[in-house]
C-alpha cells in the first residue's frame, strides 16, 4: 500500500510503443504543442479571426522557435554548467528549458507569422493565451519523467519519490519531495480555466487577455520556483526566475492598469 503515501517516479525518461522507444520528455512537450494548436484554431475560428490552418502554420514557426529561446535561457542563465561542454548544450532531451525564453521568442515568431498572414496581432494574442498554459500543463509532465526540478522534502502523503542514483546531495534514500512538476500542471490547467471564463464574461481590448496570461503564470510560477532546490542563481533571497516573475507580473499589471484608461479603438 505504499504507493498511496506517495508519488512514484518512472522507471525511465522513455516510453516504449512496439518498436518504437521515445523520449517522453520529448513527447510531454510535442503533446503539449499539439493541444494548444488545437485550441488556438479552434478560437480562431469559433470568432471568426483565422482558421485551424493559420493556428498550425504558427505553430510550425512558433513552436520550435520557442524550445529555442527555452533552451538559450537556460544556457545563458546556468552557463557554469556547460562551460567547456558545449555539445552539451544541444542536448534538450535531457531537460533544461527555461519557459521565459521560450515564450518571448516563441511569441515574437508566432506574431511576425501571423502578421504575414494578415492577422490582427491583438486577436491572435487573445486566442492563444489560454493555450499557452494548456500546452505548459502537458508538458510538465516531462520533469517527472526525467525525475527534475522537484521541490524540498516533505512529509505530505503526495510527496514524490526519486530514485537514489538521482538524488541531491546530503538526502538519504525514500526522501519525499514537492512534486514541483505536478503543482505547475494543475495551476496551469486552472489558469486555463479562468482565462477561459475572463475571456466569456470580460470585456477587454484585443490582446489583453495574454497580459492575464502573463500575470497568472507569473504568479504561479514565483511561488512554485520558492520550493524548488535545484541549483539556481539567486539575489536578496530570491531565485533568478523569482525575480522574472516578479518583473513579468508587473509588466502585464502596467499594460491592464493602461488599458483602462483608454478608449477602445476600432480594429485594435
Amino acid at each position: 500500500m505504499n504507493w498511496l503515501a506517495s508519488i512514484p517516479s518512472p522507471s525511465s525518461g522513455s516510453l516504449e510503443l512496439g518498436p518504437l522507444r521515445l523520449n517522453a520528455y520529448g513527447l510531454m512537450i510535442a503533446l503539449g504543442a499539439i493541444a494548444a494548436t488545437w485550441l488556438m484554431g479552434r478560437r480562431l475560428e469559433a470568432r471568426k479571426w483565422g482558421t485551424r490552418d493559420d493556428a498550425s502554420s504558427i505553430a510550425i514557426w512558433a513552436v520550435p522557435a520557442g524550445v529555442v529561446g527555452a533552451r538559450l535561457y537556460h544556457v545563458i542563465t546556468d552557463w557554469e554548467r556547460f562551460d567547456g561542454r558545449l555539445l552539451d548544450t544541444v542536448k534538450i532531451w535531457k531537460g533544461g528549458l527555461g519557459i521565459y525564453g521560450g515564450l518571448v521568442l516563441g511569441t515574437v515568431v508566432g506574431l511576425w507569422v501571423a502578421k504575414r498572414r494578415g492577422l490582427n496581432v491583438g486577436q491572435v494574442l487573445t486566442v492563444v493565451a489560454p493555450a499557452l498554459p494548456l500546452a505548459q500543463a502537458i508538458g510538465r509532465w516531462g520533469n517527472w519523467f526525467n525525475q527534475e526540478l522537484f521541490g524540498r522534502a516533505t512529509t505530505l502523503p503526495w510527496g514524490l519519490e526519486i530514485d537514489a542514483r538521482k538524488l541531491p546531495e546530503g538526502f538519504e534514500p525514500g526522501t519525499l519531495f514537492h512534486p514541483t512538476f505536478l503543482y505547475e500542471s494543475l495551476g496551469c490547467l486552472v489558469l486555463v480555466a479562468v482565462l477561459l471564463l475572463v475571456d466569456k464574461r470580460v470585456s477587454l481590448r484585443p490582446g489583453r487577455l495574454f497580459a492575464v496570461y502573463v500575470a497568472g503564470y507569473s504568479l504561479l510560477r514565483f511561488f512554485v520556483e520558492g520550493l524548488r532546490i535545484d541549483a539556481a542563481k539567486a539575489a536578496g533571497g530570491l531565485r533568478l526566475n523569482q525575480w522574472v516573475s516578479i518583473i513579468a507580473f508587473v509588466a502585464a499589471g502596467a499594460v491592464l492598469l493602461a488599458s483602462r484608461s483608454r478608449r477602445p479603438a476600432s480594429g485594435d
